[in-house]
């Protein structure tokens, strides 16, 4: 065991650490990261979004603001934390889509810069390929919507930057207090989403072993006050409430309807929406292989690059036990190698890139590393620039589709090339849709709805048949703040809306108003949503609702009996 602080030990030339003459070049690098951050951001900005996730993100908070309570008053399957922060932010700022793509992009500012912190021992040709390649890899699948697990990977990241450097601190003082700030951040990360429970665990128990023993105490005791957070949240939405919703629900209920073949199938695309995102072809001037095949190629990609990081944080502990460099690096390794539960949980571009954009972004030093322990004699930035082009190798040939693609994709939208998003507007408040006469469709029934109905009227959105609830067009609950959301499942999952017993059709005979979405109808994938579940639901419409406005894709009916 090394004790990190004061016998930190630098191998010559393993580090260049910036003195008054390389704050230019450190001003640079940070330069870079934030133009990848910020050359897709106007695309995004007019982009479709998710319309369940980021509809979700708008209206869970906003129902926070009202005095709903998450697990009690409505169905919600990850920590209250992102959620919290977003009703904060709302109160500040108003509810807009603008506001929560910008706390998505603070997000993915974020994880970036945080590894950038992190990886600066190593110097910033490594720290700042490093933050790029994430922002490549995690900012295409769900683009800047704020969801819970780029923030909890933001928290659990910047944790460890802050963890590290305060371990190589000689100010005892004020290391004690920056350890402490990683342990709350860390906690922090659970709040948002407690499955990553494993992962914070490992990285800050392998910086907690490396301290010197005085040394370990701030860090434990943040991550108590940061997880102790759960507790006012357990006292209003109730501790038996909270535990089905974060655990029961999406483990237990959820998994049969959500789950994708492991590994992924070769010859066609598993997941339903990457089926529908594979149907926009903006060009790829080289070679590559089916879709298909590399979602296949990205989810073998997943373990590869976990064993390659752990194996070369491993051996260099072995070889450098107290450099700045082992220090940072080890448990920024076994913080990613517990990532691997999401690729398993469900192996769809979304996960893998949740993966991959840290495995892969810190795999340029692991590959460093590993040449500098056989080829001592190449260049430090020769070795960097391998690791680089091993990872820009796996981007443009083997998953170009997804993420480079879609990340040029996102730029050129920026520049006015190929703008995909359709504004659906009322009152002030906008979303975008991926299809115009999807959106024409929505815009209709959002204008015949505006119309007609009443402040504190009831709403509920879901599928046309309600026996599949496999997805839902949550954003009219955003664009619509005056009416009350009729129903717990303002997010749609299969196995918990359509389930027997779930309250559904007892909540559409107390509804006013229903919106109906044809746009899902044809979702089929290799798991439990392809059944049916309960009819009850679509019985309650057919005897009670009348349609007030058939727009094709989108339905409005009322309760008319």
């Amino acid at each position: 065991m090394s004790a990190a602080g004061a016998d930190v030990v630098e191998p010559p030339g393993a580090t260049d650490r910036p003195d008054r003459s390389d704050r230019w070049k450190d001003v640079a690098a940070l330069g870079i990261v934030a133009v990848a951050l910020l050359l897709p951001v106007i695309g995004l900005m007019h982009y479709q979004g998710p319309p369940m996730e980021e509809g979700f993100m708008l209206a869970f908070p906003e129902q926070i603001l009202q005095g709903r309570m998450p697990h009690d008053d409505f169905l919600h399957l990850y920590g209250p934390g992102s959620l919290w922060v977003l009703a904060g932010v709302y109160k500040l700022f108003g509810t807009s889509l603008t506001v929560e793509r910008l706390v998505g992009l603070l997000q993915h500012a974020a994880v970036a810069y945080g590894l950038f912190a992190a990886l600066r021992p190593w110097g910033r040709r490594v720290s700042t390929s490093a933050a790029v390649i994430s922002v490549v890899v995690l900012i295409g699948p769900l683009g800047l919507s704020a969801m819970a697990w780029n923030g909890a990977l933001a928290f659990g990241i910047c944790s460890l930057a802050v963890g590290t450097s305060a371990a190589r601190r000689q100010d005892d003082r004020r290391a004690r207090r920056l350890l402490f700030i990683a342990g709350l951040l860390g906690g922090l990360a659970l709040l948002y989403r407690p499955d990553l429970v494993l992962a914070v665990a490992l990285g800050l128990g392998a910086l907690w072993w490396d301290l010197e023993r005085p040394r370990r105490a701030p860090l434990v005791w943040g991550a108590v006050a940061g997880v102790a957070l759960y507790i006012p949240h357990l006292i209003v939405s109730g501790p038996v409430e909270s535990f089905r919703g974060m655990f029961l629900e999406p483990v237990f209920e959820l998994r049969g309807g959500r789950s994708l073949p492991i590994p992924p199938s070769w010859g066609e695309v598993d997941g339903f929406l990457q089926r529908a995102g594979a149907l926009r072809q903006t060009g790829w001037p080289l070679p590559m292989p089916a879709v298909s095949q590399q979602i296949f190629l990205w989810f073998a990609l997943v373990p590869l690059s976990i064993a390659l990081v752990v194996f070369a944080a491993w051996k260099l502990r072995r070889r450098e036990p107290r450099s700045s460099r082992s220090l940072c690096f080890w448990p920024l390794a076994l913080f990613a190698a517990a990532l691997l539960q999401q690729a398993l949980q469900r192996p769809d571009t979304a996960h893998l890139s949740w993966v991959t954009g840290i495995t892969f972004a810190l795999c340029v030093p692991a590959i460093a590393s590993l040449l500098e322990g056989r080829l001592p004699s190449w260049s430090p930035g020769g070795r960097t620039w391998v690791g680089i082009g091993a990872v820009a190798v796996v981007l443009i040939a083997v998953i170009p589709f997804y993420p480079l693609r879609t990340y040029a994709d996102l730029v050129g939208q920026t520049f006015g090339r190929n703008r995909f998003g359709y504004p659906i507007t009322n009152e002030g408040r906008t979303f975008y849709f991926g299809d115009s006469a999807g959106a024409e469709s929505a815009q209709r029934v959002v204008d015949r709805l505006q119309e007609e109905a009443e402040p504190g009227d009831t709403l509920i959105v879901g599928p046309k048949d309600l026996s599949r609830t496999n997805y839902s067009d949550a954003f009219f609950y955003y664009l619509f703040p005056d009416l009350e959301p009729g129903t717990r499942y303002i997010e749609m999952d299969p196995g918990l809306a359509d389930a027997e017993g779930s309250g559904l059709s007892d909540e559409l005979l107390d509804n006013d108003w229903l919106i109906l979405s044809d746009a899902w109808s044809g979702w089929e994938e290799p798991n439990d949503s392809s059944g049916h579940g309960s009819e009850a639901p679509n019985r309650v419409v057919e005897d009670h609702y009348c349609t007030v406005e058939d727009a094709g894709t989108f339905e409005l009916l009322r309760r008319c009996r």
